[in-house]
């Protein structure tokens, strides 16, 4: 019964908030497909759930996701 989780920042995809509800779809068919050919898992067992986080939550190099983004600009 593999369970895989997904973390993503809120940003991107087409309503600049996070990925579209396509783009989740599309990870959680891939993932499962994935699971289902490396390792000969039941897509009917297989949980993946997608996580979305804020930037302001998400820090790389010592710093919030969000004020690298605002350096950028």
């Amino acid at each position: 019964m593999p369970y895989v989780n997904i973390k993503v920042t809120q940003e991107g995809g087409p309503n600049g908030i996070g990925p579209s509800a396509e783009e989740k779809a599309q990870l959680v068919e891939g993932v499962t497909d994935l699971l289902q050919r490396v390792l000969n898992k039941d897509p009917s067992t297989t949980f993946v759930v997608i996580d979305e986080v804020p930037l302001d939550n998400w820090g790389i190099q010592g710093r919030p996701v969000s004020h690298i983004r605002a350096a950028q600009s």
